[in-house]
């Protein structure tokens, strides 16, 4: 089993998690929701997989290039 890490694409506010550790999650389903410039940017499975760890909170600002997950596939 390989472990994935998600990465942010932008700078913003962690909104609301979608998923939690141990969530089976699919590609391209959505593990959370940044706020950036009163957008909701959704951050996405890069692969099928099981979620590891959910590595920010609600509220928490992240940059780009951020890992906000980890997922095993």
């Amino acid at each position: 089993m390989a472990k994935v890490d998600i990465k942010t694409e932008i700078t913003g506010n962690v909104w609301k998690i979608e998923k939690a550790v141990g969530d089976n999650v699919a590609e391209e389903e959505v593990i959370l929701i940044l706020e950036s410039m009163k957008m909701e940017i959704p951050v996405s499975a890069s692969e099928d997989g099981v979620i590891l760890e959910i590595l920010v909170a609600e509220g928490e600002t992240v940059t780009e290039g951020s890992v906000v997950a980890r997922i095993e596939v």
